[in-house]
């Protein structure tokens, strides 16, 4: 828009100079911005799902006895610095501090392993993962005893297995693990069917069981290849 420039303006130009009202571009892009946006409410679903493991399922619990043998070392401060002699490896105790049992006496297994799947399934899926984040949760079917992890059942019977693992400083260590092979259990599944839909989630739990696996020497393990633990099918 071209502007003219008056030396001497026209009386009845300078009122209508002086009322009228100037738009801008922060005004003009406030209004579009206010008139476009819309925010839908969730629309958050439950589906079930049963699954069958396809291989073993290893669990590792972070026991309370390594929790209190932390909380004491840090609580003695510099005193924790002087040697203790070496206590004997109670391997029973290890095992049964390593499963993770409810405060109705079942087996479970934290219920944030299958969501933490589906979520790393997605890059396989080519599937936004910040958005799986917001979209995709597990319901537990209870809680740890102990710490009040939120759980999974696990319908099978734990077999008391020692394997060699290699610790943080190279050195190779023998470690007992509950281990659960043949295995099943029933997933609740929360979704947000605004951003995927059911047959999405299934698929993207399949992607989950297949590729990616829950518990220790998962495919998709932070620490390794894994071994090709922790697999399961849906049925």
């Amino acid at each position: 828009m071209l502007l003219r420039t008056y030396r001497n303006p026209p009386a009845g130009l300078l009122q209508q100079m002086r009322g009228a009202t100037i738009p801008t571009a922060t005004s003009q892009m406030a209004k579009a911005t206010s008139a476009a946006l819309v925010i839908t409410p969730p629309d958050i679903r439950t589906i079930q799902f049963k699954i069958q493991g396809s291989a073993p399922l290893v669990i590792n619990r972070f026991s309370a006895k390594a929790r209190d043998a932390m909380i004491a070392t840090q609580e003695a401060g510099s005193q924790a610095k002087i040697k203790k002699a070496r206590e004997p490896k109670d391997f029973e105790s290890l095992y049964n501090g390593a499963c993770h049992i409810s405060d109705e006496g079942w087996d479970g297994v934290h219920a944030a392993a299958f969501r933490n799947a589906c979520i790393s399934a997605c890059k396989a899926a080519g599937f936004v993962m910040t958005k799986a984040k917001l979209c995709i949760f597990i319901e537990p079917d209870g809680f740890d005893a102990d710490d009040l992890t939120p759980l999974v059942r696990i319908y099978g019977e734990p077999k008391n297995v020692v394997s060699p693992c290699r610790n943080a400083s190279g050195v190779i260590d023998l470690r007992p693990r509950p281990t659960y092979f043949p295995w099943t259990a029933v997933l609740r599944v929360k979704f947000d069917a605004g951003i995927m839909s059911e047959t999405d989630v299934a698929n993207l739990l399949a992607r989950a069981g297949m590729q990616v696996g829950i518990g220790e020497g998962r495919p998709d393990s932070k620490m390794s290849n894994g071994i090709g633990n922790g697999l399961f099918d849906l049925v």
